[in-house]
Protein backbone atom coordinates (compact mmCIF):
# COMPACT_ATOMS: atom_id res chain seq x y z
CA UNK A 1 0.00 0.00 0.00
CA UNK A 2 1.08 2.96 -1.10
CA UNK A 3 0.48 7.05 -1.01
CA UNK A 4 0.84 8.59 -3.73
CA UNK A 5 1.09 12.60 -5.09
CA UNK A 6 -0.05 13.77 -7.84
CA UNK A 7 -0.28 17.15 -9.49
CA UNK A 8 -2.01 17.40 -12.54
CA UNK A 9 -1.64 19.20 -15.97
CA UNK A 10 -4.38 18.73 -17.81
CA UNK A 11 -8.31 17.76 -16.98
CA UNK A 12 -10.91 15.93 -18.92
CA UNK A 13 -14.78 17.44 -19.39
CA UNK A 14 -16.07 14.25 -20.43
CA UNK A 15 -15.41 11.16 -18.11
CA UNK A 16 -14.78 7.64 -20.63
CA UNK A 17 -11.62 5.81 -21.13
CA UNK A 18 -8.71 8.29 -21.36
CA UNK A 19 -5.45 7.57 -21.25
CA UNK A 20 -4.23 7.20 -17.10
CA UNK A 21 -2.53 9.42 -15.88
CA UNK A 22 -1.18 7.74 -12.70
CA UNK A 23 -1.54 3.58 -11.94
CA UNK A 24 -2.46 2.70 -8.62
CA UNK A 25 -2.75 -0.80 -6.57
CA UNK A 26 -5.24 -2.24 -3.91
CA UNK A 27 -5.37 -0.28 -0.92
CA UNK A 28 -2.86 2.78 -2.53
CA UNK A 29 -4.03 6.51 -1.30
CA UNK A 30 -3.61 9.49 -3.72
CA UNK A 31 -3.03 12.60 -2.79
CA UNK A 32 -4.20 15.49 -5.65
CA UNK A 33 -6.10 18.93 -6.32
CA UNK A 34 -8.82 19.35 -8.66
CA UNK A 35 -9.85 22.90 -10.02
CA UNK A 36 -13.69 24.23 -10.14
CA UNK A 37 -16.50 24.27 -11.77
CA UNK A 38 -14.52 27.42 -13.85
CA UNK A 39 -11.51 25.12 -14.63
CA UNK A 40 -9.85 27.66 -11.97
CA UNK A 41 -6.89 26.47 -10.11
CA UNK A 42 -6.08 27.23 -5.78
CA UNK A 43 -4.54 30.51 -7.30
CA UNK A 44 -7.62 31.59 -8.75
CA UNK A 45 -5.57 31.13 -12.44
CA UNK A 46 -8.05 29.59 -15.47
CA UNK A 47 -6.03 26.69 -16.29
CA UNK A 48 -8.35 24.94 -18.40
CA UNK A 49 -11.58 25.13 -19.83
CA UNK A 50 -14.85 25.09 -17.67
CA UNK A 51 -17.57 22.18 -17.68
CA UNK A 52 -16.34 20.07 -13.95
CA UNK A 53 -12.85 19.28 -15.07
CA UNK A 54 -11.94 16.37 -13.50
CA UNK A 55 -8.34 15.00 -12.08
CA UNK A 56 -7.34 11.58 -13.48
CA UNK A 57 -8.07 9.26 -14.86
CA UNK A 58 -6.43 6.50 -12.21
CA UNK A 59 -5.47 3.31 -13.30
CA UNK A 60 -6.42 0.68 -11.05
CA UNK A 61 -4.39 -2.40 -11.29
CA UNK A 62 -6.19 -5.69 -11.45
CA UNK A 63 -10.00 -3.55 -11.79
CA UNK A 64 -12.00 -5.65 -14.37
CA UNK A 65 -15.02 -5.77 -15.52
CA UNK A 66 -17.68 -7.36 -13.20
CA UNK A 67 -15.38 -5.54 -9.86
CA UNK A 68 -16.64 -3.26 -7.54
CA UNK A 69 -14.35 -0.22 -7.13
CA UNK A 70 -14.49 1.43 -3.41
CA UNK A 71 -13.25 4.89 -3.33
CA UNK A 72 -13.01 5.96 0.25
CA UNK A 73 -12.74 10.14 0.46
CA UNK A 74 -10.45 10.12 3.50
CA UNK A 75 -10.13 14.20 3.16
CA UNK A 76 -11.79 16.87 0.65
CA UNK A 77 -10.36 20.43 1.54
CA UNK A 78 -10.48 23.23 0.12
CA UNK A 79 -7.48 24.87 -0.91
CA UNK A 80 -8.24 28.72 -1.67
CA UNK A 81 -10.12 31.72 0.14
CA UNK A 82 -12.69 32.35 -2.98
CA UNK A 83 -15.38 30.15 -4.23
CA UNK A 84 -18.27 31.16 -6.70
CA UNK A 85 -21.90 30.44 -6.56
CA UNK A 86 -25.12 31.17 -9.16
CA UNK A 87 -27.53 33.67 -7.06
CA UNK A 88 -30.87 32.29 -8.85
CA UNK A 89 -33.14 29.25 -8.88
CA UNK A 90 -33.01 26.89 -12.08
CA UNK A 91 -36.18 27.57 -14.19
CA UNK A 92 -36.50 24.00 -13.91
CA UNK A 93 -37.48 23.56 -10.54
CA UNK A 94 -40.26 26.17 -10.50
CA UNK A 95 -43.34 26.72 -11.36
CA UNK A 96 -43.61 27.44 -15.49
CA UNK A 97 -45.58 30.66 -14.48
CA UNK A 98 -42.81 31.57 -12.18
CA UNK A 99 -40.01 31.82 -14.40
CA UNK A 100 -40.73 35.13 -15.99
CA UNK A 101 -40.19 36.78 -12.74
CA UNK A 102 -37.45 34.99 -11.52
CA UNK A 103 -34.43 37.96 -11.42
CA UNK A 104 -31.27 37.76 -13.71
CA UNK A 105 -28.25 35.41 -12.87
CA UNK A 106 -25.45 36.58 -11.34
CA UNK A 107 -22.07 35.04 -9.75
CA UNK A 108 -22.38 35.15 -6.39
CA UNK A 109 -18.75 35.56 -4.49
CA UNK A 110 -18.08 33.21 -0.65
CA UNK A 111 -15.14 33.70 1.30
CA UNK A 112 -14.69 30.22 2.71
CA UNK A 113 -12.58 29.99 6.14
CA UNK A 114 -11.35 27.03 6.71
CA UNK A 115 -10.21 27.20 9.78
CA UNK A 116 -13.47 28.70 11.01
CA UNK A 117 -15.44 25.71 9.19
CA UNK A 118 -17.55 28.35 7.30
CA UNK A 119 -18.52 30.37 3.92
CA UNK A 120 -19.71 33.65 4.09
CA UNK A 121 -21.50 35.22 1.04
CA UNK A 122 -19.38 38.23 0.07
CA UNK A 123 -21.45 39.65 -3.05
CA UNK A 124 -23.32 40.43 -4.55
CA UNK A 125 -25.10 42.80 -1.97
CA UNK A 126 -29.20 41.15 -0.55
CA UNK A 127 -31.11 41.49 2.45
CA UNK A 128 -29.26 38.22 3.33
CA UNK A 129 -26.73 40.63 5.34
CA UNK A 130 -23.67 38.80 5.68
CA UNK A 131 -24.92 35.16 4.50
CA UNK A 132 -23.17 32.56 6.53
CA UNK A 133 -22.88 28.43 6.20
CA UNK A 134 -21.32 25.66 7.44
CA UNK A 135 -18.61 24.40 5.40
CA UNK A 136 -19.35 21.13 4.34
CA UNK A 137 -16.53 20.18 1.20
CA UNK A 138 -17.86 17.36 -1.01
CA UNK A 139 -17.08 16.14 -4.80
CA UNK A 140 -19.79 16.72 -6.97
CA UNK A 141 -18.43 15.15 -10.32
CA UNK A 142 -16.73 11.97 -10.05
CA UNK A 143 -16.90 8.47 -11.22
CA UNK A 144 -15.01 5.61 -13.19
CA UNK A 145 -14.99 5.07 -17.37
CA UNK A 146 -18.09 4.18 -18.70
CA UNK A 147 -18.72 0.79 -20.73
CA UNK A 148 -19.09 0.42 -24.57
CA UNK A 149 -16.41 2.83 -24.92
CA UNK A 150 -18.58 5.46 -24.04
CA UNK A 151 -17.65 9.14 -23.22
CA UNK A 152 -19.89 10.78 -21.02
CA UNK A 153 -19.96 14.77 -20.44
CA UNK A 154 -19.29 15.98 -17.01
CA UNK A 155 -22.62 17.52 -17.01
CA UNK A 156 -24.71 14.37 -16.15
CA UNK A 157 -24.16 11.00 -14.42
CA UNK A 158 -25.44 7.68 -15.64
CA UNK A 159 -24.56 4.06 -13.82
CA UNK A 160 -20.64 5.23 -14.00
CA UNK A 161 -21.22 7.82 -11.53
CA UNK A 162 -20.56 11.31 -13.11
CA UNK A 163 -22.04 15.18 -11.59
CA UNK A 164 -24.58 13.57 -9.34
CA UNK A 165 -23.94 16.27 -6.77
CA UNK A 166 -25.00 15.12 -3.75
CA UNK A 167 -23.87 16.30 -0.48
CA UNK A 168 -23.36 13.19 1.46
CA UNK A 169 -20.44 12.63 -0.62
CA UNK A 170 -18.00 14.23 1.93
CA UNK A 171 -14.78 12.98 3.50
CA UNK A 172 -15.76 9.87 5.59
CA UNK A 173 -17.63 8.51 3.07
CA UNK A 174 -16.32 5.14 0.84
CA UNK A 175 -18.12 5.17 -2.35
CA UNK A 176 -18.66 1.93 -4.29
CA UNK A 177 -18.22 2.01 -8.31
CA UNK A 178 -19.54 -0.80 -10.79
CA UNK A 179 -16.75 -1.50 -12.84
CA UNK A 180 -17.17 -1.23 -16.83
CA UNK A 181 -13.16 -1.34 -18.60
CA UNK A 182 -9.94 -2.54 -17.27
CA UNK A 183 -8.30 -0.39 -15.10
CA UNK A 184 -11.67 1.38 -13.74
CA UNK A 185 -10.15 4.85 -14.89
CA UNK A 186 -11.60 6.88 -11.76
CA UNK A 187 -12.08 10.29 -12.56
CA UNK A 188 -12.60 12.88 -9.42
CA UNK A 189 -13.56 16.99 -9.27
CA UNK A 190 -16.27 19.16 -9.22
CA UNK A 191 -15.37 20.59 -5.50
CA UNK A 192 -17.76 22.18 -3.60
CA UNK A 193 -17.14 24.13 -0.28
CA UNK A 194 -21.20 23.46 0.49
CA UNK A 195 -24.12 22.64 -1.04
CA UNK A 196 -27.85 22.40 -0.31
CA UNK A 197 -30.23 19.41 -2.01
CA UNK A 198 -30.64 19.44 -5.21
CA UNK A 199 -28.00 21.83 -6.27
CA UNK A 200 -31.23 23.91 -7.33
CA UNK A 201 -29.08 27.24 -8.40
CA UNK A 202 -27.02 24.86 -10.35
CA UNK A 203 -24.00 25.09 -8.72
CA UNK A 204 -22.98 24.35 -5.73
CA UNK A 205 -19.81 27.11 -3.92
CA UNK A 206 -17.85 25.89 -6.39
CA UNK A 207 -14.55 25.97 -5.45
CA UNK A 208 -10.86 24.29 -6.25
CA UNK A 209 -9.75 21.24 -3.29
CA UNK A 210 -7.20 18.86 -2.19
CA UNK A 211 -8.51 15.76 -2.32
CA UNK A 212 -6.67 12.50 -0.42
CA UNK A 213 -9.26 9.26 -1.42
CA UNK A 214 -8.00 5.06 -0.77
CA UNK A 215 -9.12 2.76 -3.32
CA UNK A 216 -9.87 -0.79 -2.58
CA UNK A 217 -10.87 -3.54 -5.38
CA UNK A 218 -13.47 -6.22 -4.77
CA UNK A 219 -12.91 -8.62 -6.89
CA UNK A 220 -15.95 -10.46 -8.39
CA UNK A 221 -18.44 -8.21 -6.90
CA UNK A 222 -21.10 -6.79 -9.15
CA UNK A 223 -22.83 -3.76 -8.52
CA UNK A 224 -25.26 -2.13 -11.08
CA UNK A 225 -25.28 1.64 -9.64
CA UNK A 226 -23.09 3.91 -7.24
CA UNK A 227 -23.24 2.55 -3.52
CA UNK A 228 -22.07 4.26 -0.36
CA UNK A 229 -22.04 4.28 3.19
CA UNK A 230 -20.87 6.30 6.28
CA UNK A 231 -21.05 6.31 9.96
CA UNK A 232 -24.75 6.33 9.86
CA UNK A 233 -26.32 4.84 6.53
CA UNK A 234 -25.79 2.67 3.92
CA UNK A 235 -27.03 4.64 0.57
CA UNK A 236 -27.34 3.48 -3.41
CA UNK A 237 -27.61 6.77 -5.52
CA UNK A 238 -30.05 6.50 -9.16
CA UNK A 239 -29.09 8.85 -12.35
CA UNK A 240 -32.06 9.03 -14.41
CA UNK A 241 -34.36 11.01 -15.84
CA UNK A 242 -37.69 11.67 -14.99
CA UNK A 243 -36.71 11.51 -11.26
CA UNK A 244 -39.15 8.87 -10.79
CA UNK A 245 -36.87 6.92 -12.71
CA UNK A 246 -33.82 7.59 -10.59
CA UNK A 247 -36.17 6.55 -7.41
CA UNK A 248 -36.05 3.32 -9.24
CA UNK A 249 -33.06 2.92 -9.83
CA UNK A 250 -31.91 3.66 -6.49
CA UNK A 251 -34.35 1.54 -5.02
CA UNK A 252 -33.60 -1.41 -6.76
CA UNK A 253 -29.66 -1.40 -6.10
CA UNK A 254 -30.71 -0.83 -2.54
CA UNK A 255 -32.94 -4.02 -2.40
CA UNK A 256 -30.22 -5.94 -4.62
CA UNK A 257 -27.87 -4.72 -1.78
CA UNK A 258 -30.03 -6.07 1.27
CA UNK A 259 -30.59 -9.38 -0.41
CA UNK A 260 -27.08 -9.86 -1.33
CA UNK A 261 -24.78 -9.03 1.43
CA UNK A 262 -27.05 -8.95 4.35
CA UNK A 263 -29.13 -11.94 3.82
CA UNK A 264 -32.30 -10.56 3.48
CA UNK A 265 -35.13 -11.95 1.72
CA UNK A 266 -37.36 -9.89 -0.67
CA UNK A 267 -40.29 -9.28 1.60
CA UNK A 268 -37.71 -8.29 4.88
CA UNK A 269 -35.87 -6.29 2.62
CA UNK A 270 -39.59 -4.11 1.31
CA UNK A 271 -40.72 -4.48 5.11
CA UNK A 272 -37.15 -2.89 6.15
CA UNK A 273 -37.47 0.06 3.82
CA UNK A 274 -41.22 0.28 4.29
CA UNK A 275 -40.76 1.90 7.19
CA UNK A 276 -36.83 3.16 7.55
CA UNK A 277 -35.66 4.32 4.58
CA UNK A 278 -34.94 8.05 3.77
CA UNK A 279 -34.06 9.78 0.51
CA UNK A 280 -32.20 12.37 -0.16
CA UNK A 281 -31.76 14.47 -3.44
CA UNK A 282 -28.95 14.60 -5.26
CA UNK A 283 -29.09 16.82 -8.40
CA UNK A 284 -32.29 17.74 -9.67
CA UNK A 285 -30.60 20.78 -12.58
CA UNK A 286 -28.47 18.47 -14.92
CA UNK A 287 -30.04 15.84 -17.79
CA UNK A 288 -30.00 13.65 -15.44
CA UNK A 289 -31.60 13.79 -11.99
CA UNK A 290 -29.93 11.89 -8.61
CA UNK A 291 -31.89 9.81 -6.33
CA UNK A 292 -30.54 8.88 -3.14
CA UNK A 293 -31.92 5.20 -1.47
CA UNK A 294 -30.38 5.00 2.37
CA UNK A 295 -30.96 2.70 5.41
CA UNK A 296 -29.82 4.12 8.75
CA UNK A 297 -27.43 1.10 10.28
CA UNK A 298 -28.85 1.03 13.39
CA UNK A 299 -32.09 -0.39 12.22
CA UNK A 300 -30.18 -2.74 9.98
CA UNK A 301 -27.84 -4.08 12.75
CA UNK A 302 -31.26 -4.39 14.29
CA UNK A 303 -32.54 -6.81 11.68
CA UNK A 304 -29.53 -9.10 11.68
CA UNK A 305 -28.85 -9.23 15.09
CA UNK A 306 -32.75 -10.30 15.55
CA UNK A 307 -32.34 -12.67 12.67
Amino acid sequence: MATHHFQPTHYHRAIGSHEPVLRISDGDTVVTTTVDNMGQDAGGTQVTAGGNPQTGPFYVEGAEPGDTLAVQLDRISPNRAVGYSSSVIAANVVDPCYVRELPERVLAEWHVDNQRRTATLNKPATKLGHLTVPLAPMLGCFGVAPPRGQVISTETSAEHGGNMDYPGFQSGATVYFPIFVSGALLHVGDGHAAQGDGEIVGTGIEISMEVEFTVRLIKGKRIRWPRGENAEYIFSAGNARPLDQAVQHATTEMLRWLQEDYGLDATSASLLLGQCVKYDLGNVFDPAYTMVCKVPKAQLQQVIKGG
